[in-house]
């Protein structure tokens, strides 16, 4: 239910609405100090009315950064490849979900993600906790219990909108707080993550 209002919400924002969000969003996650140190970063293309992230992923190709792009398994699990430019992604459909822009170039395996100083993040929302809400497929949830197991600790950020910074969304036990949001506003950082 929660899911939905957040996307009908999303789904009223025009072309240019989305673009600008990008635009902004991408210049608030380059001043992140995470971002400005790494030399990884494993990022996605947003999708629909997603707050734009090709801004974002070139700016961070042209400071010489390796950015990594998820492609969906059939298990909902994700593989990565590496971006290098948006002539390198396809327009993917996956059965009955969304289509997805993912890197056509070699496949790095699901344990790519490992080498990422910082994570970036798709969801619906985030709460005062740094609790994320996604999408509910749990491709992210993996990712992040495959980092945990990893005993890797890169950076966990997600991108939104301004108004999906909320007071409480739910969370499970296997969920794990993200340390910021970055939003086209600002940077919020959740204590402790």
């Amino acid at each position: 239910m929660l899911r939905r209002e957040f996307l009908m919400v999303r789904n009223r924002l025009t072309a240019d609405d989305v673009r600008g969000a990008g635009d902004a969003l991408a210049d608030r996650a380059l001043e992140l100090p995470e971002l400005a140190q790494a030399r990884t970063v494993a990022a996605y293309v947003s999708v629909g009315t997603e707050p734009g992230t090709l801004a974002l992923l070139d700016a961070l190709r042209a400071r010489d950064i390796e950015v990594l792009l998820p492609v969906l398994l059939p298990d909902n699990d994700l593989d990565w490849g590496a971006y290098s430019g948006e002539g390198s992604l396809a327009r993917v459909q996956h059965g009955g979900k969304m289509a997805l822009f993912e890197p056509t170039g070699e496949r790095l395996g699901p344990d790519a993600v490992t080498a990422a100083d910082v994570v970036l993040l798709p969801g619906l929302a985030v709460d005062g906790r740094g609790m994320r809400l996604g999408r509910g497929g749990g491709s992210y949830d993996r990712v992040l219990a495959r980092l945990e197991r990893a005993g890797a600790h890169p950076a966990p950020v997600v991108l939104l909108y301004d108004s999906e910074v909320v007071e409480r969304v739910p969370a499970e036990a296997h969920d794990r707080p993200v340390r910021a949001v970055v939003t086209p506003s600002g940077v919020r950082r959740f204590p402790g993550n």
